[in-house]
């Protein structure tokens, strides 16, 4: 079986969806690897680094991908500045395993049915204990939290740790995190180590416990509402949550110096959590920074892609934070593909097995012999009809 890895070319897009160590799994477990020429750049992981794990380097894209059984990406398929999409450079019926979010891409999973490709998407893949090492959202949204901290710190007017000096004393910075998912936990655990007070909230009140662990005080809803599906994501709760919700969120705003937002649903639906009479109440300096900004934003002001300044606050609403560290977030970003493909490996005539029975399988596929199988990507096509 012939593994592909082009060249991302989303704007922005650093990462890169195999690295030297996964290439050598890879390769040790039977499979050719094939990378496209300057796949790793932007990740500073030069060809050579590809060509000593056991890969070849292929020049032409077309090439590439047309004689592919099996491709690795980090991004949705694009079209290309030649005109050409990326799709249309796909073999029928080959496999293609990358962050697909069909809900949002809708047009790349129209493609990919009519193309016959069979496609996974790894924001699919179910939150189980065996599907944990796969799981590309969570692997990604840990660098997003860490680096959401590092941004916030940059942009705010004041130190994050309490000093205490010839001149007085300097308090900490107030931080405050909406959402306890990975993202999270992460940017708390990160403010903590930067000396900041923190506090968090989210709408399972399950993950007290993991706000504290971490130092953080958790601040919540009392609610008897689930906010969590069997598979492990959030889910829409009733008006009068949210209702309660908004006025915990307000107070915590005026509060504190920084905030941090990761609320997403389904992973790709941004509630609307902070609205711009909540800006107005912060105080001047303060700053938001916005993980949910791709998907519209947690608040109201939040401009995807830029720093705005709004009534004092410096809303930042960075779209792909993961790709501001692309040798790490690469790293376990292709170490997530790899073990997907090697979990459903036949050693014996080294090539992927699909097994549609499978939990992992049946809740990653997209589209499959000319077929939409995602329900909520169908959905979604069908809206956009």
């Amino acid at each position: 079986m012939k593994i592909a890895i082009p060249r991302e070319i989303v704007p922005e897009e650093r990462r890169v969806a195999a690295v030297p160590e996964t290439v050598k799994k890879l390769v040790k477990a039977g499979a050719e690897v094939a990378v496209e020429q300057g796949a790793g750049d932007n990740a500073y992981l030069p060809d050579e680094m590809f060509r000593q794990a056991g890969a070849s380097i292929v020049a032409d894209p077309a090439e590439l991908l047309g004689s592919a059984d099996f491709v690795f990406k980090v991004a949705e398929p694009i079209a290309r500045e030649d005109g050409r999409h990326e799709v249309d450079l796909l073999r029928p019926d080959s496999y293609l395993l990358t962050t697909l979010l069909p809900t949002r891409n809708t047009d790349a999973v129209r493609r990919l049915a009519e193309r016959k490709v069979t496609a996974f998407s790894t924001d699919c893949i179910p939150r189980t204990t065996r599907a944990q090492s796969m799981d590309t959202l969570s692997s990604q949204a840990n660098i997003a939290g860490y680096k959401a901290v590092l941004l916030a710190a940059d942009m705010l007017p004041k130190y994050f740790p309490m000093f205490m000096t010839a001149a007085g004393t300097i308090f900490a910075a107030k931080v405050f995190v909406i959402g306890a998912g990975v993202a999270g936990l992460q940017a708390i655990a990160t403010a903590k180590r930067l000396g900041a007070t923190v506090q968090a909230t989210d709408t399972r009140s399950v993950v007290r416990e993991q706000i504290e662990s971490l130092g953080g005080k958790f601040i919540g809803v009392d609610s008897e509402e689930d906010a969590q599906t069997a598979g492990g994501y959030a889910k829409e709760l009733s008006a009068e949550f949210y209702r309660k919700q908004g006025e915990l969120i307000g107070r915590c705003c005026a509060a504190n110096d920084v905030v941090v937002t990761t609320a997403l649903i389904g992973g790709v639906k941004a509630p609307r959590l902070i609205s711009a009479e909540m800006v107005k109440s912060m105080q001047p300096g303060s700053v938001i920074v916005d993980l949910a900004a791709v998907a519209g934003g947690n608040c109201e002001l939040t401009e995807p892609g830029q720093n705005v300044n709004r009534h004092g606050v410096t809303i930042c609403g960075p779209t792909n934070l993961p790709a501001e560290m692309p040798l790490h977030a690469s790293t376990v970003y292709a170490r997530n593909l790899t073990t997907f493909l090697l979990e459903f490996w036949d050693a014996e005539n080294k090539a992927f097995q699909l097994n549609r029975e499978d939990e992992i399988i049946a809740g990653a596929l997209v589209t499959h012999a000319g077929e939409v199988l995602n329900e909520r990507a169908k959905a979604a096509l069908e809206a956009g009809d």
